[in-house]
């Protein structure tokens, strides 16, 4: 290989290598890897454990649900696998429309079919 090549093959590492670095380090100042090296890789609802090869399962959850608040000391974050994740997100878009928990004394009746209300009069009729 001629000299202008390799040394235009070792300016093209140098800046694939370069970017990789500025790369790592936009995503080590990201609030996720922050928090991944504050807390201990376990989901904060299950307990289930994660490791580096299934890491990519585990979110930050904003325990305010504000993605803008970042507090450097992550109070405002929790680590949750992706179920659990979606179950949070899931309960506060239900509470947003007036679905309470289920035990809850304020749950609203959103649907009033039901399917087996002439259950007990049917049976009733059949046995002899």
């Amino acid at each position: 290989m001629p000299r202008s090549r390799k040394i235009k093959s070792s300016i093209a590492l140098d800046r694939v290598i370069a970017e990789a670095r500025r790369n790592r380090e936009c995503r080590e100042s990201g609030y996720r890897e922050k928090s991944l090296k504050m807390y201990p890789w376990i989901c904060g609802r299950c307990s289930r454990e994660f490791t580096r090869e299934n890491l990519h399962q585990l979110t930050v959850h904003h325990r305010d649900h504000n993605h803008d608040n970042n507090p450097e000391d992550g109070r405002n974050w929790e680590l949750l696998c992706l179920y659990c994740h979606d179950n949070e997100h899931q309960r506060l878009v239900e509470a947003s429309c007036g679905v309470a928990e289920p035990g809850s004394k304020s749950v609203r009746n959103v649907g009033t079919y039901n399917p087996f209300a002439e259950l007990e009069r049917l049976i009733k009729t059949k046995t002899p």
